[in-house]
């Protein structure tokens, strides 16, 4: 992972793919709103992160992230662009484990107050996804 300076960064790499759940108390506010589309059964709030971390852990073993740079900052606002890979080992979104590999990008971008972050936007190549592990047709 290319390592930065912004909260972004510090979430991919200690929280998604280093798997420390409890840091998400420290970093993410209690009034947290996210606005991107939800997975299958994902809450609001802060106990959605939980639930989209574990669900992303859970299906994609192995993962990584590639940050590109620079990533943007201006004002409360960081935005950030990933390449995600992994291999497909657990359930995602109902697809049982195939052993595929992924590689997909991701764009976030966090309004950050008092320094966690408080809103959350982001857009997931989700069909890359689904057709790298085989639930659509490529």
């Amino acid at each position: 992972m290319s390592v930065g300076s912004g909260l972004m960064h510090r979430f991919y790499a200690d929280v998604l793919v280093g798997g420390d759940l409890a840091l998400i108390d420290e970093l993410v506010t209690d009034d947290f709103v996210d606005h991107e589309e939800p997975l299958p059964g994902q809450p609001p709030g802060k106990e959605g992160v939980r639930f989209y971390i574990n669900a992303v852990r859970s299906a994609f073993s192995d993962l990584k992230i590639e940050t590109t740079e620079p990533a943007l900052t201006d004002g409360n606002l960081e935005c950030v662009h990933g390449i995600i890979s992994g291999t497909h080992t657990g359930e995602f979104a109902g697809i049982p484990s195939t052993g595929r590999r992924v590689e997909f990008a991701g764009i976030d971008i966090i309004r950050v107050q008092d320094g966690k972050v408080a809103e959350h936007w982001g857009v997931t190549d989700t069909l890359k996804i689904m057709q790298q592990i085989g639930a659509i047709p490529e």
